[in-house]
């Protein structure tokens, strides 16, 4: 399946058991569920998937049996964030066997790399996988590295290097990276709380945490921005903009995956050193989920 770099991508969460071992079923059914709801793409393996959290096996597991879920419905994007850059090219080189249809690549983990080496190991993992669409995940806030308009100069010269995900948390970097590159590179917003300003600036693609616990508010916002219905999109992101901000905090993983549970999507097991919330933090997730539900947006109002 080729991608077609549009819509609603949520950034899928891996399942576990209260023992912290993978739960494949569930798993396959948070996915299943979420293509049922209209999402446009699926992204496993992301952080908020735990992807660092993960074996080499067990990352290889998850997206094998994601695969075979979607069955081809949607277009299945693969998170890639490994240590060194010998084995991100051998797990892209993997998860293209297994089914997938492109790859977000991070950053080699663990060590923060100066410009020259992120360039060099974003050309290496292209270059050795030339079949594979990449999407260059820009998270500075999280990672300490920036992939700016001149890292990413460079890497226009790599054929299958076709999109980014800007989570710099700087909507004015929507605007260079079309000013500088016209349409080279398809650019999707990363960060749950400015999506609509970046749809509005022109973002083709919302990479999304929230989505997982509610995908089809988050899908009818996406196509009324795209429509350039915008005072209707602004109804739902007013009431969606308090959980949104979840997706920004360190605890981002835990508070998605208790919002998942909340609304009966999922468990929020999570694998150590993560730790579920506790008391009044944990209340506070609850109460935000309930209180969206309870006020949720009327969806039938909007024609998409």
């Amino acid at each position: 399946m080729k991608v077609d770099w549009q819509g609603v991508y949520p950034a899928v969460t891996t399942q576990f058991n209260a023992d912290e071992s993978l739960n494949l079923e569930q798993t396959q059914r948070v996915i299943d569920n979420q293509v049922n709801d209209g999402v446009d793409g699926i992204i496993c393996l992301g952080t908020v998937g735990e992807n660092c959290s993960l074996s080499a096996d067990e990352k290889r597991q998850v997206i094998a049996a994601a695969a075979e879920v979607i069955d081809g419905r949607v277009p299945l994007i693969a998170g890639t964030a490994e240590c060194t850059t010998k084995a991100a090219v051998q797990y892209v080189a993997d998860v293209e066997k297994l089914g997938v249809n492109g790859c977000m690549v991070l950053p080699g983990m663990v060590y923060r790399s100066n410009d020259r080496e992120v360039v060099t190991h974003y050309q290496t993992v292209a270059n050795a996988n030339p079949a594979m669409p990449m999407m260059v995940y820009n998270n500075p806030v999280s990672y300490g590295i920036d992939v700016d308009l001149e890292m990413m100069a460079q890497l226009a010269e790599c054929p299958n290097i076709v999109a980014v995900k800007e989570s710099t948390t700087d909507t004015r970097r929507i605007t260079e990276l079309y000013n500088r590159f016209d349409d080279r590179f398809t650019v999707f917003t990363g960060v749950d709380d400015i999506a609509l300003e970046s749809l509005m600036l022109g973002a083709t693609g919302w990479i999304s945490g929230l989505t997982n616990a509610f995908p089809k508010e988050s899908v009818t916002l996406f196509k009324l921005a795209r429509a350039g219905r915008f005072a209707e999109a602004v109804e739902i992101y007013r009431w969606f903009l308090p959980l949104l901000r979840l997706d920004t905090i360190p605890t981002l993983v835990q508070c998605i995956k208790l919002a998942e549970q909340v609304c009966g999507r999922g468990s929020e097991q999570v694998r150590a050193p993560r730790l579920t919330l506790q008391g009044e933090e944990r209340q506070q997730v609850v109460s935000l989920v309930e209180h969206a539900i309870a006020t949720r947006p009327d969806l039938s109002r909007y024609d998409v």
